[in-house]
């Protein structure tokens, strides 16, 4: 954006500082002069201190005060001047660094840090959050770029299967065009629902939808029963149970949130005989979803990545379960797009648990 030119800061200060001591200085020399007219006797003026002399000796004290006054004046400008330059330089400091800092990260440099010393004051509040902004941005640009980096390898995968299939077929003139076909329409079914991931998760990411009173509790409850029957398929028990949980979000994100993790449990769980816990709990602050399910003892360093894009957890893949990678890192966007936190903690007897925790919202009252 272009500005005019202008005066710094600094010369400002330093002007405000000559300025307003000079200002002091008129002040206190007028109040000393009108204390000598109207309180010291004319007689009693050769009685002073000898630096008072020129009032004596002048038949006009006006002129000789004014010549003394302007002296004064002109001391006050100059050391105010000089002073307040300097004073200014000090104070001014920080925000040099600051401003330092600021044209690095405009430059595409984001790892520098202003890390401004000395006791805590608006400058270094400043300077903190500055940093602070500082390594949230760049957490955010690294994320992103492995995020593009893993989401351009797995839409490759799909487009390379494609190209092989029908360079096969091609050459091939005797292959058999339905099993063609059904490979085919395999491959193009896994590359939509990885695009209609991503596509859901950028729109969680930026937070891009309406806010709307809902119940945490009946969305669980929907979730559920849409997954009945894969659970019964599989031989799983889904225990449902809690209070109404009243927050603040969109109905169709929170519902895609709690049906991510259902299937979650559903899939990855024992392979039979299994079971799904699915519970709402109100807090005085926050209402909390907590799914948790049968199956596998995990590790919990493999637990803390499991809501990383793309990475699926090698113990908890199967061949025929797969799917894009991106289920919990979609329950952790939606879940920080509605100002929550997601909890994952591996079981003792095997399994996970995880918790959504989400601001409360008053209970509405219904006219």
């Amino acid at each position: 954006m272009a500005r005019a030119p202008g005066s710094s800061v600094r010369l400002k200060l330093t002007l405000s500082y000559a300025g307003f001591l000079v200002l002091a200085g008129v002040l206190m020399l007028a109040a000393v002069w009108v204390v000598i007219l109207r309180y010291i006797p004319d007689g009693a003026i050769a009685h002073l201190h000898p630096s008072w002399s020129f009032l004596a000796n002048n038949s006009d004290p006006l002129n000789g005060f004014a010549s003394v006054a302007a002296i004064v004046l002109a001391f006050l400008l100059a050391f105010g001047l000089f002073g307040g330059w300097i004073l200014a330089g000090r104070m001014l400091a920080p925000l040099t660094r600051i401003t330092h800092a600021t044209r690095m990260a405009a430059n595409g440099s984001l790892s520098h840090r202003i890390q401004l010393p000395g006791h805590n004051d608006e400058f270094r509040e400043l300077a903190d959050a500055f940093d602070t902004m500082l390594a949230r941005l760049e957490a955010h640009l690294a994320e992103q770029q492995r995020f593009a980096a893993n989401a351009s390898h797995e839409l490759r995968t799909p487009l390379a299967i494609t190209q092989t299939l029908l360079d096969v077929a091609r050459n091939d003139p005797d292959c058999d065009t339905d099993q063609l076909v059904d490979r085919l329409h395999a491959v193009n079914t896994r590359a939509i629902d990885l695009t209609e991931a991503l596509l859901l998760l950028s729109r969680s990411d930026q937070r891009s939808f309406t806010r709307e009173h809902v119940d945490l509790s009946l969305i669980a409850e929907e979730a559920t029963e849409t997954l009945l029957p894969l659970a019964e398929k599989r031989g799983l028990t889904i225990e449902v149970s809690g209070d109404a949980s009243p927050t603040n979000g969109s109905h169709a994100l929170l519902l895609q949130m709690s049906t991510n993790l259902v299937q979650n449990a559903i899939v990855h769980n024992l392979p039979e005989q299994g079971t799904v816990w699915v519970t709402t709990s109100v807090h005085p602050d926050s209402v909390m979803l907590t799914v948790e399910n049968t199956g596998k003892k995990l590790a919990p360093h493999s637990v803390a990545t499991l809501a990383e894009p793309f990475l699926r957890g090698t113990e908890r893949m199967r061949a025929h379960q797969a799917g894009v990678g991106l289920g919990l890192a979609i329950v952790k966007s939606i879940t920080q797009a509605h100002d929550g936190t997601l909890a994952l903690a591996p079981r003792a007897a095997g399994g996970l648990c995880v918790t959504v925790q989400l601001p409360a919202a008053s209970p509405r009252i219904d006219r």
